[in-house]
């Protein structure tokens, strides 16, 4: 990605923010998907942004978003698309407490290659992947304050050193399960966190948090850029029963279902994961 790329795609996802927050700040109806989640006109214009936006710009990379695949449009995809869930944390969203996301990212040969993240109603950003600068090419993530439409006081972000005093834990607000708690159980906790969205594989990414376990359903476009800043900053995402890492296929005449993703483990460091071997 150029910085010009970059700068484009950070400020579509804060453009279709702007058009979230419109809906957030007055009475709006939820409506219920084929499966039961909710959804909202926000969703619908979020993506609607989006894809007009990735259509002008990058025309050509195809685009597998939440909202389209729901009604049964899923594009035909090689090695490189996009993957966009306009409003990542719905059940966050109707509980006003701002924990939701925007989140585009850039799939390339199975590996998040940049993904940006905002959550519009925190006015926080995070972006990050494989960039082109003056100086070279380079895998780096930031983190920035959206501030009158734009990024403001952007900062390089790095995972961080767990502590000896025990780790900080993420474990989903909306979605925890006994097996998450199994797993949690298994290392040494100086605090357990809750927080929405894809805001967790973001906190990982910039050092507020050691360990985020997800033993529950998840679709690939709920964490695919948040995936991408947290290996930019130097964290692991793996298959919670293999140990692989994570890798984004779209079979042929896929399906939505097809997109389910297996339980992962996301982590600052692969030493970290060792820890969380079942007891023998």
């Amino acid at each position: 990605m150029t910085e010009d790329q970059i700068s484009f795609l950070n400020q579509l996802a804060i453009r279709a923010g702007e058009d979230i927050l419109k809906v957030y700040c007055e009475p709006f109806e939820v409506l219920s998907k084929t499966d039961g989640s909710p959804v909202t006109k926000a969703d619908a214009a979020a993506e609607k942004i989006i894809l007009a936006g990735l259509a002008e710009r990058f025309a050509g990379i195809p685009v597998i978003a939440e909202e389209a695949a729901e009604a049964g449009a899923l594009p035909a995809v090689s090695s490189r698309y996009f993957l966009v869930d306009p409003l990542d944390g719905t059940k966050e969203f109707l509980k006003k407490n701002g924990e939701f996301t925007v989140n585009i990212a850039l799939i390339e040969d199975g590996k998040p290659v940049f993904g940006v993240v905002s959550a519009p109603a925190l006015g926080e950003i995070y972006w990050g992947g494989l960039m082109e600068t003056a100086s070279g090419t380079r895998t780096a993530a930031f983190t920035g304050r959206i501030e009158n439409g734009a990024v403001a006081d952007a900062r390089e972000i790095t995972v961080r050193t767990p502590p000896p005093e025990g780790l900080s834990v993420l474990a989903s607000r909306s979605h925890m399960s006994a097996e998450t708690a199994d797993l949690i159980g298994r290392v040494m906790v100086a605090e357990q966190l809750s927080i929405g969205s894809s805001l967790k594989l973001c906190w990982v990414a910039a050092g507020r948090a050691d360990l985020y376990p997800r033993l529950a359903p998840t679709m690939q476009w709920d964490i695919a850029a948040g995936d991408a800043v947290l290996r930019a900053a130097g964290g692991v995402l793996i298959h919670a029963a293999s140990g692989e890492d994570f890798v984004y296929r779209v079979p042929e005449n896929a399906s939505k279902d097809d997109l389910r993703n297996p339980y992962f483990i996301a982590a600052s460091g692969r030493q970290l994961l060792q820890d969380l071997a079942p007891a023998a």
